[in-house]
């Protein structure tokens, strides 16, 4: 038995077979309890109950179940289950019971969970690199989805297991057999465990809490994946043309400023798009020129920020050239690039270029064409509902990254006061926010204050507005109360 009791539960995780299960699964279970070893208190056990039958015909499993369902037939509700099959590791997760949703349809009704549950998952797939080895329902109460044949096709010798419980297996995962596998096995199955006990309102003993600290700190890093500048300038050199995308206060617009300064020396220029701003503006087309004219003015062919911009990088093509749209989106994109977004082809099969109704003069004249050391990047706002959507065929061209607001950066540069703000602000998201709702929380940028004495005042004055607009657009309609006692909490520092 390891310190903290998972290794018996490892041990049957990995041995494949189904010999003596019942015994086998009680065993390595009770040693999960206790402060004997065990990683969670004895009184958790009392809230639960195993349910292993033994079984030659159908698909044996064990599992942890909420102690008021029958001792036998269906039970309902969440649970943490191994399913064994002869030949192979077994296949563990988080199951809810056929029997349905309660008694935790509060749990499993909880965007949080869910979003929790594919954070754990993609945290495991992102440690075993080049293997496939966990997936996650988007919904766990949709019981009437069953896991994809795509997915299914990656794990056949678990086809009986899918069979029976795929509509209600909502995460799994699949053990490896290369080197380490039995580290990982044991952090998956510490991932899933504890968070079956959190979401029960229960925590591990205090001799393993750092343990579990580690753990779930590495998988909550899939919840707001972190991108930083040198990962923004690799993906700009490889797909040429990017647009940052996330909730405001994120540092979208300094990232990109940064590159512009850093990675390119300076080599390129910041321009904003606006909602007045048109194909003659970025591309080129006529604009008045003062003459001696009786009229004072004639119209000539003038150049747009794009054609500036591609003669610039034309005129040095060795080096890569930057030009940064802040606010991208602001525009209507479909009209201000019109047949331009024929050049946006990052590996075109032949040489792109489109005629201009007017001859612009050197370089271009009357054909325009992107030279390849031009790169765009675009800056949007993804809490902006209030202008236009980016369409698909913009989208196919663009190589869109989320930047998502950084705890490391506010634990490093801000207050206590507003590091607690933040973490309140963020669990209420986390927990609460549907889908659409979650790339609205507030970058770090609204909570970067480091005087105390301060951070109440900027709190009420920079993010309790930015909240209430949030209120009064309706965007927040699915957790407004928890909102409003957030700002509630705000107004009384």
């Amino acid at each position: 038995m390891s310190p903290d009791g998972l290794e018996a539960l490892v041990e049957l995780i990995i041995t494949p077979g189904i010999e003596n299960w019942r015994q086998r699964a009680e065993t390595a279970f009770a040693a999960l309890f206790g402060s004997q070893g065990g990683r969670y208190p004895e009184h958790a056990r009392r809230e639960l109950a195993l349910r292993a039958p033994e079984m030659r015909d159908g698909v044996p499993f064990a599992a942890l179940i909420h102690k008021s369902n029958p001792s036998s037939g269906p039970y309902g509700g969440l649970s943490f289950v191994v399913f064994p099959v002869e030949g192979d590791p077994a296949l563990f997760g988080l199951v809810v019971g056929t029997n349905g949703l309660a008694p935790d349809e509060g749990i499993l009704g909880r965007p949080g969970h869910a979003r929790k549950v594919q954070a754990i998952c993609a945290w495991l797939r992102r440690r075993e690199a080049g293997r496939f080895c966990a997936w996650a329902k988007q919904d766990p109460t949709r019981l009437d989805l069953d896991i994809p044949q795509e997915v299914r096709k990656q794990f056949p010798q678990y086809k009986a297991v899918f069979d029976r419980y795929g509509k209600v297996i909502y995460g799994f995962y699949v053990p490896g057999t290369g080197a380490g596998h039995r580290y990982l096995v044991r952090d998956a199955a510490a991932a899933f465990l504890d968070l079956h006990f959190r979401e029960r309102g229960v925590e591990t003993l205090k001799s393993f809490q750092q343990d579990a600290s580690r753990i779930q700190k590495e998988w909550s890093r899939q919840l707001l994946p972190a991108v930083d500048e040198k990962q923004i300038a690799r993906i700009l050199e490889r797909y040429r043309f990017v647009i940052l995308q996330g909730p405001p206060g994120t540092g979208k617009t300094r990232i990109a400023r940064e590159l512009l300064r850093g990675a390119y020396g300076g080599f390129g220029r910041s321009i904003q798009f606006h909602a007045n701003t048109s194909y003659e503006h970025f591309l080129g087309g006529l604009a008045p020129l003062t003459s001696g004219d009786p009229l004072g003015f004639r119209f000539a062919p003038a150049r747009g920020l794009l054609m500036e911009a591609a003669a610039e990088a034309l005129a040095c093509p060795g080096r890569p050239y930057l030009l940064h749209v802040d606010e991208i989106n602001r525009a209507d994109l479909a009209k201000v690039l019109g047949e331009a977004i024929f050049l946006l082809e990052l590996e075109p099969e032949y040489h792109r270029e489109i005629e201009l109704p007017y001859d612009f003069g050197p370089p271009f004249g009357r054909r325009f064409w992107l030279p390849p050391n031009l790169r765009i990047l675009g800056t949007m706002n993804s809490a902006d509902r209030s202008i236009a959507l980016v369409d698909i065929a913009i989208r196919r061209r663009f190589h869109f990254v989320n930047v998502w607001p950084r705890l490391d950066v506010v634990e490093e540069h801000a207050s206590e006061l507003a590091i607690e703000a933040y973490r309140k602000l963020l669990d209420i998201f986390v927990e609460h926010a549907s889908e659409d709702a979650f790339c609205l929380l507030p970058g770090h940028a609204y909570f970067l204050v480091k005087d105390e004495a301060r951070t109440a005042e900027a709190l009420q004055l920079g993010l309790a507005p930015l909240l209430e607009e949030y209120l009064a657009q309706g965007y927040v309609t699915g957790f407004a109360e928890e909102i409003r006692a957030y700002l509630q909490w705000l107004r009384t520092l």
